[in-house]
């Protein structure tokens, strides 16, 4: 199977999944959320979302493994793994604030080779796979074109459990906002790299994040035209749990930045 019939297949798969998202969000009680450590929270929603993706994606690849926040199944497969997150943002939607997305990526080996983005309360599916471009509701998109920090708006992500960086992460906040047009954080790591594959952000960067965090938006970012590096610049995201994520013009200067807080 092509991987542009594989991200046919993933793209509605996406949006079925959001739509169940979407319509438990209308009945959720607060009572339902579990904790997996400090601040840390699921609910069934998360858990239900991703059986059904598990399900489907064994349909569509059946000798791919799974890498899953919710750890629904355990496969490990030879040359493909599914990277899911059925609900990045999960805090968001606890507290009904609507920024939360159904990520989902494909690796080959070791190489990201397609990812899916959908947000579901904008309805907006950003998606790109190896060789073909990133693009947003059938439209094509492109990273932003802006030259330098100061002419973007930035992203990141707050530390809600580690905090064993927090002077550093502070310091080097301090420093981009009063540089760039604004510094925003959503909530979920997955949006933010969309936003930044189809040029709202300028860039973006957080530390201490998951593979499932992360590994649907770094396909569209790369697609979009854009650079993903961890903090040092290197291409070891998922060990190092850090994401630099930019426009390509912005990439020398932000990572300058960034190197000056966090050794």
């Amino acid at each position: 199977m092509q991987l542009q019939e594989i991200a046919t297949k993933v793209i509605d798969l996406s949006k079925h999944v959001g739509d169940f998202i979407r319509q438990e969000r209308e009945k959720f009680n607060t009572d339902d959320v579990e904790y997996k450590g400090v601040n840390d929270m699921v609910s069934y929603v998360d858990k239900q979302a991703e059986i059904q993706i598990v399900a489907e994606l064994q349909r569509i690849l059946p000798e791919a493994g799974f890498i899953t926040e919710e750890k629904t199944i355990n496969k490990t497969g030879e040359r493909y793994t599914w990277i899911i997150d059925p609900l990045d943002g999960t805090t968001n939607f606890i507290h009904g604030l609507p920024v939360f997305s159904v990520s989902i990526a494909l690796q080959e080996y070791d190489e990201l080779v397609l990812g899916v983005v959908y947000e579901i309360n904008q309805d907006e599916c950003f998606y790109a796979w190896k060789g073909a471009p990133a693009y947003l509701n059938g439209k094509e998109i492109k990273v932003s074109k802006a030259p330098k920090i100061a002419d973007t708006l930035l992203a990141t992500g707050f530390p809600y459990y580690n905090f064993d960086q927090q002077e550093a992460y502070i310091g080097l906040f301090t420093e981009l906002m009063r540089s760039c047009h604004g510094l925003r954080r959503l909530g979920s790591a997955a949006v933010d790299l969309a936003y930044t594959a189809c040029g709202r952000f300028g860039g973006y960067y957080e530390y201490n994040l998951n593979s499932y965090d992360m590994a649907a938006g770094i396909v569209i970012v790369r697609q979009a035209g854009g650079d993903v590096t961890n903090f040092s610049g290197g291409t070891d995201l998922f060990n190092t749990r850090e994401v630099v994520a930019t426009n390509g013009k912005i990439t020398a200067e932000l990572l300058a930045t960034i190197k000056k807080h966090f050794n």
